[in-house]
């Protein structure tokens, strides 16, 4: 329906709100191919890239030891949706155009897709306008940012609510996996809950560790540690901040492996200090590793 709504008004010259999903930048394909490279894997090269090239990445390693790894790193590649009445297509979907058009709670995109088409076929006096349909531009643009403010205060809440949870937990040690590298530490992600949470790298002791943006790893300068995206990990929540829905966690395992025990900081030195003011920065940084 979706597509058969977006068909019918191009075959009758009226404009409509396509959702649209780009195909991933050059930047973040090559960074997928770093990473795709690195297990021993390959992805198309020299060639336009199709959904169907994705599919049998994502097949091939179904229910292998890198299957988190690539999944996430997929996940990561691909654009934001968004809504427009310039038709780009629709990447994930594989399909040269759609709009919405159903959906149970009805969306605004859908009533404009709903009011074009009575438009289209004259049933009724309230279809979309002349104005309305010079506007759509700007109609697309303001409801794919409400869109995403609608979806960050999902997240915010339920981050909050889980921190609340967890904050009578603090000291418990939890199974997990990294779902996403930064500068600054790993993004871990629990399994009883499906929270998330940071892991600075300062809390990973003295050793310094090199962050790679393309293979989304930390690599430790002395020991060659490897710590890198779809990994399982043993985690201990170190602080929870309900106000923020922050999570901090100390690295215990790593497949299987016991980390080094870091020095415990004490409450208020510089490096607690930090690591509080990271809880705000991992908070912020979630958003470019959610799905779309």
């Amino acid at each position: 329906a979706n597509v058969a709504a977006a068909e019918t008004l191009e075959a009758k010259k009226l404009r409509l709100l396509y959702r649209v999903h780009e195909e991933p930048s050059p930047e973040k394909l090559e960074a997928l191919r770093e990473i795709v490279d690195s297990v021993g894997l390959t992805l198309a090269r020299g060639q336009v890239l199709k959904t169907a090239h994705l599919n049998r990445l994502l097949d091939g390693v179904a229910g292998t030891e890198h299957a988190e790894m690539i999944n996430m790193s997929v996940l990561r590649a691909m654009t934001q949706a968004y809504y427009a009445p310039e038709n780009f297509g629709h990447f994930g979907l594989n399909l040269p155009r759609y709009g919405h058009f159903t959906s149970p709670i009805r969306r605004y995109a859908d009533l404009i897709v709903h009011r074009a088409l009575i438009r289209a076929h004259r049933w009724g006096d309230d279809g979309l306008t002349h104005e309305e349909e010079a506007a759509l531009e700007e109609t697309g643009e303001h409801i794919s940012m409400t869109e995403r403010r609608s979806m960050m205060a999902e997240r915010d809440t339920t981050d909050r609510y889980i921190a609340a949870w967890l904050a009578d937990r603090v000291g418990s040690e939890f199974e997990g996996t990294i779902a996403g590298v930064a500068r600054f530490g790993l993004f871990v992600r629990l399994d009883e809950t499906g929270a998330d949470g940071l892991i600075p790298i300062s809390s990973l002791g003295t050793e310094y560790f090199r962050h790679d943006a393309e293979s989304q790893t930390l690599t430790g300068e002395r020991s060659g540690r490897v710590l890198g995206l779809g990994q399982r990990v043993t985690v201990r929540l170190a602080e929870a901040a309900p106000i923020t829905g922050g999570l901090l966690f100390e690295l215990l395992e790593v497949e299987g492996r016991r980390m080094p025990t870091p020095p415990r900081a004490a409450k208020g030195t510089p490096h607690r200090r930090l690591a509080r003011r990271r809880i705000k920065r991992s908070h912020e940084a979630k958003a470019d590793r959610r799905g779309r």
